[in-house]
């Protein structure tokens, strides 16, 4: 007995002193701070209008940077955003693929689409806001990757609302030109927004702007017509149908996401005063994932309760819209691989 308390207060001892190294170790494995630097610390590229400081220094590990995950700085918000959104899309997917069979129902394929779709935007934009202050060739890779996701989320929604959500009489209207139409407007938002990207701080702002905001605006005009047909063409015995208050919801929260992607406030009232939080950007990440989440459910309604109308429109047609899809995909990274080297020539030419 005599024996049994001092072991136990060894053991208590052991233990405290394992609890006071908890800090140190914590230390060395993140980034030690200050861990952000000025606009005067960073090349022209990595600069944000009206944002002077919490950029991350240049050239460090790549453990470093992801760490920096759980560090304050100016793109912790966008990264943290979409990283949660994309963990929610997850556990959404699980719990569809509970009731839905996405291997044997072939009118299941475009609803697998839109959340691998937006799950794989959501994971790029993450990776991009995290990792592209490696270098200034990391920056553009990473960007032109997060651009392919967008292109290939712009896709998928325009293949679901023109499965589950369009109305007969619209279908019958565009059914010639619709899909089409995606692929090419999914690519060229794609292609300009690398090219605007590529060529920012040469070409006039307004003329970059025109590069990559021309294509999404065209893109989501024609992506969402057959939802805005329907909302407009409804019945009054229509209006209790949860997939239609979804389906505004996602419209709204859209237009106040573009609105903030286009212009840059609040910032810009407050010169100074949102290095880290407030940006607009950040904003319209979180209604661009309020919109994200909305579709989802949204097409998810619409695939239980619309089967017999989207059954008689599209009959066998999910694996043509699937081949698409891999062709826009491929489309997409060529055009992001061709844009990466050119950026690779661009800074071997700089560094010369």
């Amino acid at each position: 007995m005599a024996t049994i308390v001092p072991e136990k207060l060894t053991r208590l001892f052991i233990n405290v002193q394992q609890l006071w190294q908890v800090p140190r170790l914590l230390e060395m494995a993140f980034p030690s701070s200050p861990c952000t630097v000025s606009t005067s610390d960073v090349p022209k590229v990595f600069w944000k209008p009206y944002i002077h400081t919490g950029y991350r220094p240049l050239n460090q590990t790549w453990k470093y940077y992801f760490l920096t995950l759980f560090q304050q700085h100016n793109e912790a918000v966008n990264v943290w955003t979409h990283l949660v959104a994309a963990l929610i899309l997850l556990l959404r997917f699980r719990r569809l693929s509970q009731t839905v069979d996405f291997v044997s129902d072939p009118h299941a394929h475009p609803l697998f689409i839109i959340v691998i779709a937006s799950i794989t935007y959501l994971t790029f934009s993450t990776l991009a806001h995290l990792l592209q202050a490696k270098s200034e060739f990391w920056h553009y890779s990473f960007f032109f990757m997060d651009y392919v996701g967008v292109a290939i989320y712009q896709y998928s929604s325009a293949l679901v609302h023109y499965y589950y959500a369009i109305e007969p009489d619209w279908h019958a209207r565009i059914m010639g030109f619709y899909m089409p139409g995606a692929v090419l407007l999914a690519w060229l938002s794609c292609a300009g927004s690398c090219y605007a990207k590529y060529r920012y701080h040469q070409l006039p702002r307004h003329l970059s702007r025109l590069c990559q905001e021309m294509p999404l605006g065209l893109a989501y005009a024609l992506d969402i017509s057959p939802v805005i047909h329907r909302l407009y063409t409804a019945q009054p015995s229509e209006q209790a149908d949860p997939a239609l208050l979804y389906h505004k919801c996602q419209v709204l929260f859209f237009l106040i996401s573009a609105f903030f992607f286009s212009y840059p406030y609040p910032e810009k009232w407050f010169p100074g005063k949102c290095h880290f939080f407030g940006q607009g950007h950040q904003i319209f990440h979180v209604f661009l994932v309020l919109c994200t989440l909305a579709q989802v459910q949204a097409v998810a309604l619409d695939y239980e309760s619309r089967r017999e109308i989207y059954t008689s429109l599209h009959g066998d047609q999910t694996h043509n819209f699937s081949a698409l899809c891999f062709f826009t995909v491929a489309c997409c990274l060529l055009t992001a691989a061709y844009m990466t080297s050119k950026v690779k020539c661009k800074l071997n030419c700089k560094g010369e």
